[in-house]
Parts: structure tokens; C-alpha cells; sequence
């Protein structure tokens, strides 16, 4: 019996080395995609390697209060959290799909005991003419242990492939995740740069609503010395109250901001509402532009890599489908003990090789295989189409952070000569050298200007988070997600 077992043993060692060795892997290999990308960005400045930047790119803003945001969002928000559900689940089905490599093994065992009663007639040894009834007892007890054991040899590959496409929807999966990672730190970063400028939008409200109401002051005063209309009173007190009737709107919006910025921190709408009331100025963008080169977004982007990812796992399963094209070969042995008491006891095992070919399924495999390349094939042009959107991602943020900066200090001149305007209008005014149409006038541009030049602050540091987000900042290889 140690002979037999020893000699199965040498049996599927064997199998195993020539199923590694010499089996042979049907369908197409995968083979990395070619991409030309350009040689750089057109319309560049103050171009910085993105390598010192791009990791934890928030602090380049030295806003303690978006870094710790940000930092409170990867931690809890829910997204992060379900993708990383989804990075298990990947990983599990990996798992799932390498044990077909490998044989199974059942053990089995039973236990029983049997009792049987039997009714004879008999026949008396005094008389035989009289029959007598009788009852003959048995009992026996049986005890049955074995193995099973079965081993489909991958001679053509296709669990091999499986378990490709196992590891490459696992690689897919930690790309999502941290795609998902990415977009979470801009969402957060974008909503933050929007509740400071509404903020700074109140303030201004609010100081140009003291200017009129100073201004309005004066034209009740020159009204009552009847120096000026009924008319310049109406203008006056129309201008206060636009200007009142805008900051309630401000503050919905502000309030509403918040509400957004703790649900993606993973918390009840009201609960940051205390830390982020306070207003505070919006975060200063950085002298550079960290561009860098657009071979290094290619490598960089999750998107990208998720969908290389797709088109290596789309490759090998047209492998597990061309499988189906060839035979399949298992293995089976049982080795078993069955002992009956009273009785004798017996051993059981059993070895041998079994086959089976699908020889006619109506073109069903076959067909399956061109589904599979036709996958592949759709996998490889979302990929070019991927790779074409991130190169327009970050164009159109270099151009509108560019150009926003000429925006930007066009407004500061703005600002500063309308602000002038208000001045010497109400002077004027005063002096009764002017009619309060050129007050009102002025009073209107300063306040447009004003609010121009925030937004347009505001646009600068969006278009920055913009190019971060482009260009795939926000991770790196020693990120939690690629444990």
C-alpha cells in the first residue's frame, strides 16, 4: 500500500512540472500599447518638474486648513472606502482563480450501525406438527473513511489565462481606486476654493453695502436741503437694497458649500459648519506650473493605467475561450477504508487518467472567441481614447491658468481705478460739481471689479487643481491602496 501511495505521489509531481513546463498557453499575449505622445505642452511657463510637487500637491497652497481636509477625506470618505471593498473583492477572485491551477482533495467518512429483526416460523422438536414463531436478531456496525482527489491539467493554458485576467482586473481595480482618490482630493480642493471665494464675496457685499448706505446718508441730507431730487433718494435706496438682497444668496451658497465638503470627509452636512464659518482668504496658487513632461502624465494617470489594465485582462480572456477549442485532461484518484464489525475490513483506492472534447457545440466557442477580440479590440480604443482625453485635460488647464493670469492682473488695475472713480464721484457729488448718476456709476463698477477679481482669483487656483488633477498627482507606488 506505501508502494501505491508513492507512486501516485511521483504521479502528480510529475503532472505538475510538465503542466508548468511544457504546457502550452493558447491565445495572444499581451503586449504594452504605443503611445506617441507629444514632446511637451504648448503655451508653457514657469514649468517645474512635477516629481516634488505632484505627490501631496495641496500643501503647495500653505493652507493648513485645505491640508487637513484633504488629509480627513482619504481617510473617511466613502468612495475611498468602497473602491478598496472592490480592491478585496478583486483580490479574493484572484484567489479563486489561481486554486483551478491546483487539485482538489474531499475527504469523506461515514459511520453506521444496522439492526435487523427477522420473523420465522419453526417448527416444535416435540411435535412437528407444531409451529411456533421466532424472532432472529442481528446487528453490525460499518465504518467507511476516503479520499477523492481530481486535477484538470491545464495543458492549454486556459486557467493559466484565467488567473491572468484575474490579476489584471485586480490591477484595473487599484487604478480605480485611485482614480477615485484623485478626483476626491480635487472635489475637496474645488469646493474649498469655493467657500473662501463666496466668503470674500460676502465681505465685499457687505463693505460696498456700508459705502452706499454712507452714500445714501448724504443724498437724504442734500434731499432734505433740497438740493437734489426725490429721484437721487429712489437711486440711492435701489442701490442699497440690490446689494442687501445679494448677500443672503451668498451666504446659501457658502452654507451649502460646507455641507458638500463634509459629506465628501465622510460626515453629517452640518457638522464642519462650526470649523469653516469663520472666513478666510482663498488659497494662493504657487509661482510654477508643475507640468512636466506628457510622458510622465501617461505613466502617472490612474486612468490610463486602469485601462491598460482592461485591455491586458480583455487580451488574455480571449485565451480562456480559445481553450474551449481543445481537450481537457484530469486526474482522479480515491483511496478508502471499509470496515464492518463483526466482519472484515477492506481497502480501496483507485488512479486514471480521463479525457473530454467538445467535438460539436454549433459554432458556440468559436464565437465566443471573436466576442473576446472583439472586447479586446474595444478596450484598445477606450485606451488611445483615455490617453487623447488626458493630453486635452491638461492643455486646456495650462491655457486657462495661463491666460487667467493675465486676467487676473488686468482686475487688479481695475479694482484699484474704479476704486479711484468712487472717490473722486463722491467728492464731486459732494460739491454738487455732479449729478449722483456718475456716483452710482462708479460705486457699480468698483463692486463688479471687485467680485471679477475674486472669481478670478478663485479661477487661478481651480485651474491649478485642474492640471494636479490632469496630470494624476495625488499618489505614489507606496500608496495604502497597492498592499
Amino acid at each position: 500500500m506505501k508502494n501505491i501511495h508513492y507512486k501516485i505521489i511521483v504521479v502528480l509531481i510529475s503532472c505538475l512540472y510538465l503542466q508548468i513546463q511544457a504546457g502550452c498557453t493558447v491565445g495572444p499575449d499581451y503586449k504594452p500599447q504605443d503611445v506617441n505622445a507629444p514632446a511637451g505642452w504648448t503655451g508653457t511657463k514657469n514649468v517645474s518638474s512635477p516629481d516634488t510637487m505632484l505627490l501631496e500637491w495641496w500643501t503647495e497652497f500653505n493652507d493648513v486648513n485645505l491640508t487637513s481636509l484633504i488629509e480627513r477625506a482619504m481617510k473617511s470618505n466613502l468612495d475611498i472606502r468602497l473602491a478598496e471593498e472592490r480592491i478585496r473583492e478583486s483580490r479574493a477572485s484572484s484567489g479563486v482563480a489561481g486554486a483551478a491551477f491546483w487539485p482538489t482533495a474531499k475527504a469523506t467518512g461515514s459511520a453506521s450501525r444496522d439492526h435487523t429483526d427477522t420473523r420465522t416460523k419453526v417448527a416444535s422438536k416435540v411435535d412437528p406438527n407444531i409451529i411456533h414463531n421466532t424472532t432472529i436478531s442481528s446487528t453490525s456496525s460499518t465504518f467507511k473513511a476516503g479520499l477523492d482527489a481530481s486535477w484538470e491539467l491545464d495543458i492549454f493554458g486556459g486557467t493559466r489565462r484565467n488567473i491572468e485576467v484575474a490579476e489584471a482586473d485586480l490591477k484595473a481595480s487599484i487604478e480605480d481606486r485611485r482614480d477615485v482618490l484623485i478626483t476626491l482630493i480635487s472635489e475637496v480642493a474645488n469646493n474649498y476654493v469655493q467657500l473662501r471665494s463666496f466668503q470674500q464675496e460676502i465681505i465685499i457685499a457687505q463693505n460696498n453695502l456700508k459705502a452706499q448706505q454712507q452714500s445714501t446718508s448724504v443724498v437724504h441730507k442734500r434731499y432734505e436741503g433740497g438740493f437734489v431730487s426725490a429721484l437721487d433718494v429712489a437711486n440711492a435706496d435701489a442701490q442699497v437694497a440690490t446689494t442687501m438682497s445679494q448677500i443672503p444668496v451668498l451666504e446659501t451658497s457658502a452654507q451649502q458649500t460646507i455641507y458638500s465638503i463634509s459629506v465628501l470627509l465622510g460626515q453629517e452636512p452640518a457638522s464642519l459648519l462650526e470649523e469653516l464659518s469663520p472666513p478666510s482668504s482663498i488659497p494662493i496658487t504657487p509661482p510654477e506650473v508643475p507640468a512636466g513632461l506628457p510622458s510622465e502624465m501617461l505613466r502617472r494617470r490612474p486612468d490610463i493605467r486602469r485601462a491598460e489594465a482592461q485591455i491586458h485582462s480583455a487580451t488574455a480572456q480571449i485565451g480562456v475561450a480559445t481553450a474551449d477549442l481543445f481537450p481537457k485532461f484530469n486526474l482522479t484518484g480515491s483511496i478508502g477504508v471499509s470496515k464492518t464489525r463483526p466482519g472484515n475490513s477492506q481497502r480501496l483506492w483507485s488512479f486514471g487518467p480521463s479525457a473530454s472534447w467538445e467535438i460539436f457545440n454549433a459554432g458556440r466557442v468559436s464565437s465566443n472567441i471573436e466576442v473576446q477580440k472583439a472586447l479586446q479590440q474595444q478596450a484598445i480604443l477606450t485606451y488611445r481614447k483615455t490617453v487623447l482625453t488626458a493630453i486635452q485635460d491638461v492643455e486646456n488647464a495650462l491655457i486657462a491658468y495661463t491666460y487667467e493670469q493675465e486676467h487676473h492682473k488686468a482686475l487688479i488695475d481695475a479694482v484699484a481705478a474704479n476704486r479711484k472713480a468712487v472717490e473722486l464721484s463722491t467728492q464731486l457729488y459732494v460739491e454738487g460739481q455732479t449729478d449722483f448718476l456718475s456716483v452710482l456709476v462708479a460705486q457699480g463698477s468698483l463692486y463688479s471689479s471687485e467680485n471679477a477679481l475674486v472669481q478670478s482669483t478663485s479661477n487661478l487656483s481651480t485651474d491649478l487643481i485642474a492640471l494636479y488633477k490632469a496630470l494624476g498627482g495625488g499618489w505614489d507606488g507606496t500608496s495604502p491602496e497597492s498592499n
